[in-house]
């Protein structure tokens, strides 16, 4: 994102966050295109799109909405390259398991998170690779293709 788009789309986040009140951390979404930052969606709570915290920051997103729930001081964050990509279900099922997960977690600086969702479906999300450092997309993704739902 450009430094205009981060601004355009941090702005907008602000207003909305504010209209709400409340506390703690809010997810909020934008599509980008060539020329425009577009609201997507807003979840007043920690999100599977924010994971990629847990490998790109000193204090997650999960770290970030308990401080700010309880009050408690929130200092610099420190963040690093770091990208996240799903993994998907194919079909509906139950009783999910996973395979590639070691292969994914052979890589250094790639972690995955298994959500222990106990049904599937087309298109759900049921786990997260994450990377961090140099190519760290690239890296997710490849991570994530390794690791296939089976129900």
């Amino acid at each position: 994102m450009t430094h205009e788009q981060i601004q355009t789309a941090q702005d907008m986040a602000e207003k909305v966050t504010n209209d709400l009140g409340g506390a703690g951390l809010f997810g909020v979404e934008f599509f980008l295109t060539q020329d425009e930052v577009i609201f997507s969606e807003l979840s007043p709570r920690p999100h599977d799109t924010g994971m990629v915290t847990l490998i790109s920051q000193n204090l997650s997103e999960f770290d970030l909405h308990v401080r700010a729930l309880l009050g408690l001081p929130i200092p610099v964050i420190e963040c690093a390259e770091g990208a996240s990509a799903v993994v998907l279900a194919d079909k509906d099922g139950t009783n999910p398991s996973f395979t590639g997960v070691e292969a994914a977690l052979s890589e250094p600086g790639v972690d995955v998170r298994v959500f222990g969702k106990p049904t599937t479906r087309a298109y759900r999300r049921m786990a997260v690779a994450l990377a961090k450092g140099p190519n760290a997309l690239a890296r997710a993704r490849e991570a994530a293709g390794q690791i296939k739902v089976v129900v």
